[in-house]
């Protein structure tokens, strides 16, 4: 099993943001801080301000900021709206019918019930438990 970096900078981008939630953080500063393009996190972040995990505000004084408290954000929540349009195997997505063993398949319940666990494991740590240490200014 393999998350997508997608999610993958997500989370580092929360927790980072979990060190000091109450500071606004510009991508620029985090794709800097990351080594990854600007771009690319401006994207994750729009998809967590949709789900509702930070808030985002352009400007001189903008930046995103984490809109709950960090121990309130459960990781599996994180994963899961991050990962979203993302299939396990072929035959979860909307369109993967190209399975020849459908109908008759074991495996797919199986793997259905792996996937909840996982973020149901997931979901029994929050934000504010792998936040990153609080950088200090040089």
């Amino acid at each position: 099993m393999q998350l997508t970096s997608f999610t993958d900078y997500g989370l580092r981008m929360l927790m980072r943001m979990a060190s000091a939630p109450d500071r606004a953080y510009s991508t620029a500063e985090l794709a800097e801080e990351f080594k990854l393009s600007r771009n690319h996190l401006t994207k994750i972040m729009q998809r967590l301000a949709q789900g509702g995990i930070v808030e985002t505000r352009r400007g001189v004084s903008g930046g995103a900021r984490l809109r709950r408290d960090p121990g309130e954000i459960r990781l599996g929540d994180v994963v899961r709206l991050l990962e979203q349009g993302q299939a396990l195997v072929e035959c979860f997505r909307p369109d993967g019918n190209n399975c020849t063993i459908e109908g008759c398949c074991r495996l797919k319940v199986r793997l259905r019930h792996a996937e909840a666990s996982f973020i149901e494991d997931l979901n029994q740590s929050t934000l504010a438990d792998i936040a990153l240490p609080e950088r200090v200014a040089a």
